[in-house]
């Protein structure tokens, strides 16, 4: 059997092919009466009927692909995000293309070429390196990209949560609760969410009247369980804080980890703080205080900026909102002074 036409809905619709055409583009909502656009779906799904997705890229050179470029999806914090993309973008009858880079530069690079080749008409890409010279030159070419929790030395359109606002609630948290002695375990010196949440925590510091301690800052190689582990390690050798505040939630797991091998409880010795409410945190032993991040949301405002992008309007930056979610990781410091390794 032939597969059917555009015009053998119309016949069946008793409408015009352009009017099949527009009731089927989900660029195009609102072009035809509701009543018009379920009597030409009805006909359409009757018929087997599918629109000619290649054509309609020829004419209208348009691909309705968008190329969504994370560091890893193994972290908790990205699918959320992604959900928000394709939910968002899929009502705009766009289709997300998801490209995992595994945290490396080459095969960023390289994926962006075969996305770029593959015709996407925008880009929503979540890697965080300060340096980062392949999305410098994508955004140069005023392709539509839109960066998700990061910066970089170029105007482009970003979203992200307020990473700042976050930590000063957190050190707000711990000094209301008497710490004096916070430390801090900070993501990978290269990308550029840690330089935020660690300018902002040594900030909150100092405006707290507290000295900012060198001793208790320290960097994982990378936002995981097993550096926040090694890094809090490496600082408890040189300091016991009354308190910690992780990079990200993945980090604050290692933290525990590190504080269950020197025989450390929390909260009751070292209050520990998080940041982004991964899935499952509250699930955790203690049930962990973090800076709650709408990752979902991100999501989905990225999407938006894209299409506006895509649609000619000019480029901005929003920052979502953010909340610290008490829960049982933080509590008061201990009455004895903080032990000393």
């Amino acid at each position: 059997m032939p597969k059917p036409t555009i015009q053998d809905v119309a016949r069946a619709a008793g409408v015009h092919p352009a009017t099949v055409s527009r009731a089927l583009n989900p660029a195009l909502v609102g072009r035809v009466t509701p009543a018009t656009t379920r009597r030409v779906e009805e006909a359409a799904a009757r018929l087997g009927y599918v629109p000619d997705e290649f054509g309609r890229t020829l004419r209208t050179r348009r691909s309705r692909m968008i190329g969504v470029v994370v560091p890893d999806l193994g972290n908790p914090v990205f699918p959320p995000i992604v959900r928000g993309i394709e939910d968002t973008l899929r009502t705009a009858g766009y289709a997300a293309l998801i490209a995992n880079t595994d945290d490396s530069a080459d095969r960023e690079e390289e994926l962006l070429r075969t996305l770029t080749a593959r015709r996407c008409d925008g880009f929503i890409i979540a890697s965080s390196r300060r340096d980062d010279r392949a999305v410098v030159d994508l955004v140069n070419t005023n392709t539509p990209v839109v960066l998700v929790n990061r910066l970089l030395d170029v105007d482009a359109a970003a979203v992200s949560g307020d990473d700042a606002a976050g930590m000063v609630a957190a050190v707000d948290h711990l000094v209301a609760l008497g710490h004096t002695a916070i430390a801090h375990v900070a993501g990978p010196v290269s990308l550029s969410m840690t330089g935020v949440r660690r300018t902002a925590f040594e900030t909150a510091i100092e405006a707290a009247g507290l000295a900012v301690d060198p001793e208790l800052i320290e960097h994982a190689q990378r936002y995981a369980a097993d550096e926040g582990k090694a890094a809090f390690s490496a600082l408890l050798d040189r300091r016991i804080p009354t308190a910690v505040i992780a990079g990200n939630d993945m980090i604050a797991v290692g933290c525990y980890a590190a504080l269950r091998e020197r025989g450390i409880p929390c909260p009751a010795e070292v209050s520990v703080i998080g940041f982004n409410n991964m899935p499952l945190s509250d699930f955790l032993d203690p049930a962990l205080t973090t800076v709650a991040i709408p990752q979902y949301d991100i999501g989905a405002r990225a999407a938006q900026l894209v299409l506006d992008l895509i649609a000619d309007q000019p480029r901005s930056h929003v920052l979502v909102p953010v909340a610290l979610l008490v829960r049982g990781s933080t509590g008061p410091p201990p009455v004895r002074p903080s032990r000393r390794s």
